[in-house]
């Protein structure tokens, strides 16, 4: 497997860099400890500038990272954290689920991050944190939030760090689309006739029906999470294809046959 993916440049594809911006104290730290150190801090402690924490995955035997940057969400150290933002694969705009002013900046923080990205190929994520505190308001905040994330074309998750809740799910959400989303920028820069046989090679591999008029329909993922034991299995497809594949399930018709 590692010397099918070696072929389309596969040292390329080891590090994926994803930011995580939004209003100070809305939980973007805990978010991160939560998912890279299963802990979670009570004492709140302004970021100052930016962090990052790296963590390793494994995909289909293939070794692959997140850079997580956590940035400074207070006005004053905006600025260091902007010079940070670019070249991100992955913008994770966090908001607070108890608080509205949070989710109204969550649109000021991706405009600040998309200055240095290019939309075409940046993934974004919106996610509501403090799921646990508000349990009042969470159905009318969520409506919103999910009525900014189609605007913005982001993807929408409600989590709490505090309980753990969809954090764990989320990430690996972030490394699954993240992963495929080098791939195929890689097979862009290579057109050949021989990436493509490449493909051929690895989709067979991984005993995948293909659909000829899509690269990359829809195909299961193993990713193998450093920081657990066991190996989850995701689905992970483009963005077009992800929706069709939806609708057949739900109908009882998959999209792809899984062995």
């Amino acid at each position: 497997m590692n010397i099918i993916l070696s072929q389309i440049y596969i040292s390329r594809l080891n590090v994926a860099k994803v930011i995580v911006v939004g209003d100070v104290g809305v939980g973007k730290t805990c978010l991160i400890n939560r998912f890279c150190k299963d802990t979670f801090g009570k004492t709140y402690k302004a970021t100052i500038g930016v962090d990052f924490e790296m963590e390793r995955f494994e995909v289909l035997g293939v070794p692959f990272s997140l850079q997580l940057w956590d940035t400074a969400g207070q006005e004053r150290f905006r600025c260091v954290a902007s010079t940070y933002y670019r070249g991100a694969q992955a913008i994770i705009v966090v908001f607070d689920l108890s608080n509205y002013n949070s989710l109204d900046h969550a649109r000021e923080w991706l405009e600040d991050a998309m200055r240095d990205n290019d939309p075409s190929s940046v993934l974004l994520f919106l996610v509501g944190t403090k799921k646990d505190l508000s349990v009042n308001q969470l159905a009318q905040m969520e409506q919103e939030a999910v009525r900014l994330s189609e605007e913005i074309r982001a993807e929408y998750w409600a989590v709490s760090a505090l309980s753990g809740e969809s954090v764990r799910d989320f990430f690996l959400r972030v490394a699954s689309l993240t992963f495929e989303a080098t791939v195929l920028s890689e097979l862009e820069r290579n057109k050949s006739r021989q990436a493509r046989d490449i493909v051929s090679k690895f989709f067979h591999y991984i005993k995948i029906w293909l659909i000829p008029d899509i690269l990359l329909s829809c195909f299961t993922l193993g990713i193998f999470h450093h920081g657990h034991t066991e190996n989850d299995i995701c689905i992970f497809s483009t963005q077009k294809s992800l929706t069709t594949v939806m609708k057949n399930l739900r109908r009882g018709n998959p999209a792809a046959v899984f062995d």
